[in-house]
């Protein structure tokens, strides 16, 4: 008798913790960084700015804007209408042609003339919308670094 009860119970608890509402929707705030600069002949750059969804649902990024600083300089400002969708826990590139400030390129210029890598800042926002829900402005701040790529001339990653 008591088996059964035991076997009842157990089971019971089994089919309990096959119940749910399906994958958890968790949504995380996106990040922005750079992939990659590389400065064309007329002196702007071509940016290619990397976005990572690290929410559980695809999002859809429609707008950022965004300071770029290098080696804590203010060094451009970047405004892009990607209106991309980028799946769950993904990430992809958008491409961004830029006119830098004098000292930004400077400095790139230097960095790029010396064989060394520059420290940079981004800072602003970025517009997503998640499946199924509202869009909505996150505040991004994100530091890293840029090194000079072999063989690419005029290039960091």
């Amino acid at each position: 008798m008591i088996r059964r009860l035991v076997l009842l119970a157990a089971t019971g608890l089994l089919l309990a913790g096959c119940g749910s509402n399906g994958p958890v929707r968790r949504i995380s705030q996106p990040a922005a960084s750079l992939q990659q600069i590389t400065v064309r002949t007329d002196g702007r750059w071509d940016v290619q700015l990397r976005f990572n969804n690290f929410s559980s649902v695809p999002m859809r990024f429609t707008g950022a804007t965004l300071d770029i600083a290098l080696d804590n300089g203010p060094a451009a400002r970047l405004v892009a209408s990607p209106n991309i969708e980028i799946g769950p826990e993904s990430a992809d590139v958008h491409a961004v042609t830029l006119t830098p400030t004098a000292a930004g390129m400077a400095r790139l210029a230097t960095a790029l003339a010396d064989g060394h890598g520059l420290s940079y800042t981004l800072e602003g926002t970025v517009q997503a919308t998640p499946a199924d829900g509202s869009a909505k402005t996150w505040k991004i701040k994100t530091s890293s670094a840029l090194s000079p790529v072999p063989g690419l001339p005029g290039t960091l990653r």
